[in-house]
């Protein structure tokens, strides 16, 4: 009995795996809002499914529940893509503030015993981790070793070959060129990706990443616009440095490469920025995001072991959404950090908004929202500490927090706490949790010093060099590795760019999520659907 519910358990969740999609697509759910992010997004086999298939779905699926609510092996079986969350996550957030006083203790002696106010050391452990050494450009892998937080274990493509951006088009999504980006990140081998050059790249899809990339844009000027634009989906270590993401918009309804060996249709794109989905250690730093079509970084579908640092945040309505939906259990796991980040000019909400999960919000300045700056729903703990919170001078959106559509009686256990927070211009914190009572964090009270210390620590925010916080794309300036190119008057962006395709009918096909499961599922599910 064991050994056939093991067996049935193991092929029913293989099968699933291909064809959870379709299974989604077929049923009746009610409509969540447009912000749940229902909308998944597969490369897949093209193929159709029969009436037999989508019976052994549901069966499969009825079956799975029962037999995992009796057998060990089939509560692992389900749990065995999603990634693996931290089990300690307050030990992480308390080693990020361990090395940030370090850092900060390790400059304020250097200034004392060198009596040099312009000492290259700021504070900030991730850029005194490699910015400070004159020889950066000469190991420019050591950057994977400088993340801290939830991502600091992605690797990216450490120990890979570099790969060298030598053409900024983006004509085929299915057949792209050697050098481009978009070769180069469907590779399957570890890549460490630079550009020589100052460069914008107008993508003309989603760009598909797969495992083991790192961007790495210092010593250039390097824009991304256009179609998708960063899609992470189902894949683990990825680093985004030094990169400036901003019009994107929606795309799709056509053939997108994934990696050197399969292609597949997608589905319309949501116009994320970077678009995190069921994948873990991403680290996204020192990026420029700004004037998407949806969210500038959405995490979603379980992801976990992500940190988002040193990034500048303007002209956006729906910053970051983290998690899928209220109903959608797995993102229970996700972990991430926001530290050092500035949230600028022209903010509406969402720094972050979050559904589930642990989210530690660490020494960023948030210097203008005009409904909220971080909300929740679906009892996410929220970590805030060292953060500079500048409030509108609208005296209905002072409060920092919101809980979205939630009750007080059911959110007053929700553990949201602010520690060593910088309140301005009537900001408040509405703190919950079984630890604390419901309390309205105002006015704290903090020393001048600390104020100051937030400004140094964000003062590098966004990517680094020429270009920095600057989207208007005019001439391109000089960078470091020499590359000066003139944009006509023609590519220059304005808020009212679109550039969507047009619709055409949706093709609603399988997800392919791992190539192993195709030759298993050819071989022991085929008598099943026949």
């Amino acid at each position: 009995m064991h050994h056939s519910c093991s067996f049935l358990i193991t092929h029913c969740y293989i099968l699933l795996q291909v064809h959870v999609h379709l299974f989604f697509a077929h049923e009746k759910r009610p409509k969540l809002p447009q912000s749940s992010k229902d909308r998944t997004k597969p490369f897949t086999l093209q193929f159709t499914t029969s009436s037999s298939a989508t019976m052994l779905q549901r069966t499969c699926i009825v079956l799975m529940s029962l037999l995992s609510s009796f057998f060990p092996l089939g509560r692992a079986m389900l749990s065995l893509t999603l990634p693996t969350p931290h089990p300690n996550p307050e030990q992480v957030a308390q080693e990020v503030q361990r090395r940030v006083n370090a850092s900060i203790s390790r400059r304020q002696m250097l200034q004392i015993s060198q009596k040099d106010q312009s000492l290259c050391l700021t504070g900030n452990p991730i850029d005194d981790c490699w910015k400070c050494d004159p020889e950066w450009a000469n190991d420019r892998q050591r950057l994977a070793d400088c993340a801290i937080g939830f991502g600091q274990y992605a690797l990216g493509g450490k120990g890979g070959e570099y790969y060298i951006v030598t053409d900024s088009s983006d004509d085929d999504a299915v057949t792209p060129k050697p050098g481009t980006l978009r070769y180069a990140v469907i590779q399957t081998e570890p890549l460490w990706i630079v550009f020589p050059s100052n460069m914008l790249i107008k993508l003309s899809q989603e760009l598909i990443f797969n495992s083991y990339k790192t961007l790495d844009g210092r010593g250039a000027n390097v824009h991304i616009v256009g179609g998708g634009c960063i899609t992470l989906q189902y894949i683990s270590n990825v680093i985004i440095h030094n990169i400036h993401i901003h019009h994107c918009y929606q795309s799709g309804e056509t053939n997108v490469r994934s990696s050197p060996t399969h292609y597949g249709w997608r589905t319309l794109s949501d116009g994320d920025g970077i678009s995190i989905f069921g994948s873990s250690d991403i680290w996204i730093d020192h990026c420029s995001l700004s004037r998407c079509k949806d969210g500038l970084i959405d995490a979603v579908m379980g992801s976990t072991g992500i940190t988002i640092s040193n990034n500048y945040f303007s002209h956006h309505n729906e910053v970051m959404l983290l998690g899928h939906s209220d109903a959608y259990e797995p993102d229970s796991r996700m972990q991430v950090t926001i530290a050092f980040n500035h949230f600028g000019e022209k903010l509406v909400q969402r720094m972050p908004r979050c559904r589930r999960g642990y989210i530690h919000v660490v020494n960023n300045d948030f210097t203008q929202w005009e409904m909220y700056a971080i909300g929740g729903s679906a009892n996410p703990t929220i970590n805030s500490q060292g953060n500079r919170y500048i409030a509108p001078s609208n005296l209905n959106a002072k409060e920092v927090t919101k809980r979205v559509e939630t009750a007080e009686g059911e959110w007053r256990d929700w553990n949201w706490r602010s520690e060593g927070d910088i309140m301005v211009n009537g900001a408040f914190f509405v703190a919950s949790g079984q630890v604390v009572e419901v309390k309205y964090e105002k006015a704290y009270s903090v020393e001048p010093k600390s104020a100051d210390l937030i400004a140094q620590l964000v003062m590098h925010a966004g990517p680094l060099g020429v270009g920095s916080r600057d989207n208007n794309l005019g001439m391109w300036s000089t960078g470091a590795n020499g590359g000066g190119h003139s944009l006509g008057p023609g590519d220059d962006y304005t808020d009212d760019m679109s550039g969507s395709p047009s619709l055409v009918t949706a093709l609603l096909l399988s997800l392919l999520i791992a190539l192993p499961y195709i030759v298993f599922f050819n071989i022991v599910s085929l008598p099943f659907m026949l």
